[in-house]
């Protein structure tokens, strides 16, 4: 599998049947509840309800599931250590708390790219909730670009042994450069590609047809209404055990 594969769609897997809308809606109701609560419960159950679904996005290589996810580790981590080390008596359980969140936040993402072809993507936005098809298109074309552009990159400089080693400060300066070339490189390939779509008529103020389609079928529903039970049931045991902490509450 290639880098760039490796960051994408994993292929055909069980919840690549479910459209990308009902995904991104399932997240927003588990974006609400974690940002709603200060608690250990409610983070835990969701993260572990989210874990199960690991399997149906096609991420069982536990390799593949470290790169995926070492971003999210170690924010989650820094998020953590940061309010053990600051905040008062219950720092462990608060940091604890805020750590279970940043990462339940973030798995929603890391299983709808890994499930869901950004094609599909941009359609579903562009037929169920009416984003501009210029913005649609344009942006999930550019992103996969840039992620293939930054293991080309990352590779080449190894091929000519540039290599930071354990060195943090060089491992620091060589991300710098990276991201800089990556940021020139996105300044151009977004001028063709707006010039590029412009030609193909997208900016023409005309009603454009979707070959592909997106349709939301009666799964989609039920995913985002498990959704919807198991964010329920964390709160309630949440508050069944008596540790919920609502966000609102001083």
């Amino acid at each position: 599998m290639t880098a760039s594969l490796a960051l994408g769609p994993v292929g055909n897997v069980p919840l690549s049947r479910i459209n990308p809308v009902a995904q991104l809606t399932a997240t927003g109701v588990v974006t609400l509840v974690l940002l709603t609560s200060l608690d250990v419960v409610t983070p835990s159950v969701v993260v572990a309800a989210e874990l199960c679904l690991f399997p149906a996005a096609g991420l069982t290589d536990r390799r593949e599931v470290w790169r995926r996810t070492w971003p999210l580790l170690l924010g989650a981590g820094t998020v953590g250590l940061v309010n053990v080390v600051l905040a008062d008596d219950d720092g462990a359980v608060t940091g604890l708390g805020l750590g279970l969140r940043v990462v339940g936040l973030a798995l929603p993402g890391i299983l709808l790219v890994a499930s869901t072809d950004p094609a599909r993507l941009a359609d579903a936005l562009t037929i169920h909730w009416r984003v501009p098809t210029r913005f649609a298109y344009g942006a999930l074309r550019l992103a996969p670009l840039l992620v293939t552009e930054f293991e080309s990159v990352r590779l080449a400089r190894r091929t000519r042994g540039v290599e930071a080693g354990r060195n943090p400060a060089a491992r620091a300066r060589l991300l710098a450069g990276v991201g800089f070339r990556l940021l020139v490189g996105a300044v151009r390939r977004s001028s063709r590609l707006a010039t590029a779509m412009d030609a193909r008529g997208f900016d023409s103020g005309i009603a454009r047809s979707n070959a592909r389609g997106s349709t939301l079928h009666r799964r989609d529903l039920w995913f985002v209404a498990g959704t919807v039970v198991v964010c329920a049931a964390a709160v309630a045991l949440s508050v069944g055990t008596g540790s919920w902490s609502p966000v609102f509450v001083g």
